[in-house]
This record gives C-alpha cells, sequence and structure tokens, in this order.
C-alpha cells in the first residue's frame, strides 16, 4: 500500500474524482494555469453581473409594483455602454491569450529533438540526435504491476531530462491523433503527411502521464503517454542503455 501511494505521489497523472487542473510541469502549464486562473475570475465576476441585472429586473419590474410597462424602446447611452463594455472584457483578454499563443508556438533555443509519430494505436519515438527509436504500447490489464496504472501505461516510455529546452516534431502515419500531456501543457494533433511543431521543457523530476486526445478508431482509449523527466546524468546513462536496447 504505501509503495502505492508513493507511486501516485511521484507520477503526475489524474486523480478519482479530480476536478482541478494537474499540477503544471513546465513554463508552458505554469502560463496556461495563470490564464486560466485569470480568465475564471473574469467569468465569475460577468455570472454575477448577470445574476444581479436578472434579480434586479425580476424585482423591480415585476406586475405588482410596476402595472404600467414603460414604453421606452431604445436608449442609446446604455446600448453604448453593453457594446463597449464587452468589447473591452473581450480585448482585455485577447491580449494575455495571444500571449501565451505565440509563446506556446516558438522553440526557444532547442537543446534536442524528439520525433512523434502517432498510429492505430500505439505511439512511436525518435531521438533524431542519438539515432534511437523505438514503439511505446499500453500494457494490458493482465500484465500490470502493483502500484501501476491502468490505462497509463507502456513498454516503453519517453525519458527526457530536466531543465532542457526539447523541440517536439509530431506527425501521423494513418489517421488525425492527438498528442496530449496535461501536466507539460502540451496538446498537439498529429496529422498524416505533416510535421507539426511544439516545445517542452520540464522543470521538476517525475514521471507524467498522458492520451491520445482526438478520436481515431476504436482502440482510441488505449494510447496512453508516459514521460519519465530524470536529472541530465541520468538521461546520459539512460541514453548509453538505449542505444545498445534500441536501432534507429
Amino acid at each position: 500500500m504505501s509503495l502505492f501511494i508513493s507511486c501516485r505521489l511521484f507520477a503526475k497523472s489524474p486523480l478519482p474524482w479530480q476536478i482541478n487542473l494537474q499540477e503544471a510541469a513546465t513554463p508552458v502549464a505554469q502560463q496556461i494555469h495563470s490564464l486560466h486562473n485569470t480568465l475564471l475570475i473574469v467569468i465569475a465576476c460577468i455570472a454575477l453581473a448577470v445574476v444581479f441585472l436578472l434579480l434586479y429586473v425580476v424585482l423591480k419590474f415585476r406586475a405588482k409594483k410596476n402595472p404600467i410597462p414603460s414604453k421606452t424602446t431604445h436608449n442609446p447611452i446604455l446600448e453604448v455602454v453593453w457594446t463597449l463594455v464587452p468589447a473591452a472584457i473581450l480585448l482585455g483578454i485577447a491580449f494575455p491569450s495571444f500571449k501565451l499563443l505565440y509563446f506556446m508556438d516558438r522553440t526557444h533555443e532547442p537543446e534536442m529533438t524528439l520525433k512523434v509519430t502517432g498510429h492505430q494505436w500505439y505511439w512511436s519515438y525518435e531521438y533524431p540526435e542519438a539515432k534511437i527509436s523505438f514503439d511505446s504500447y499500453m500494457i494490458q490489464d493482465a500484465d500490470l504491476k502493483p502500484g501501476q496504472q491502468r490505462l497509463l501505461e507502456v513498454d516503453h516510455e519517453i525519458v527526457v531530462p530536466i531543465e532542457t529546452n526539447i523541440r517536439i516534431l509530431v506527425t501521423s502515419a494513418d489517421v488525425l491523433h492527438s498528442w496530449a500531456m496535461p501536466a507539460l501543457g502540451i496538446k498537439q494533433d498529429t496529422i498524416p503527411g505533416r510535421l507539426r511543431e511544439t516545445w517542452m521543457r520540464i522543470v521538476k523530476s517525475g514521471t507524467y502521464y498522458g492520451q491520445c486526445s482526438e478520436l481515431c478508431g476504436v482502440n482510441h482509449a488505449f494510447m496512453p503517454i508516459k514521460i519519465r523527466a530524470v536529472s541530465k546524468q541520468e538521461y546520459e546513462q539512460w541514453l548509453r542503455e538505449a542505444k545498445q536496447k534500441f536501432t534507429a
């Protein structure tokens, strides 16, 4: 039981009944969470304002208190206000959103590259600089070990170093897939015949889980993603072992 708990604490994965976001592990995810929290406040204020206006109208203009209804057909000042205020709110939301989109789109001085290819229904990974590649399949329920998570474990995980700018190239060998890692702030569609790019810089060691997030066929739910982020020294050691185990 203690082993199971320690694994759950170490692994960045969804929890039963979880309604909050997973803990951010990259600068992109941190900015996404920050924008989400800001927008949540804006949305809450708008919702409260709408509820207040509805209650005000219901109480002030009910038939008992207002037997003779107003014949006003328009109010220029009010119409200008309810046009400009939402426009200002949308502009206020747009600026940080575009800033975040630009930050997500740029690969900041990449130190290594990871190529991801989606298949029905597994992932292929390639480390071009190291000239190694491998396929990653979900571990079936009957083969799970104590502490491992159902539908999230794979036979060959991705291993990357922390504090490293990693360019990620994604494509598909057959149909549309989507390479999604919530804790890393990544959701990139893989499109046949196209090579798309994103990036990540993991700041915390640990194990991170994701899944295919684009309906891609009968086994869509069985395409988990597992990333183990380690120190640069541990990564170099893994790389030496991987070069012996995998051939590009």
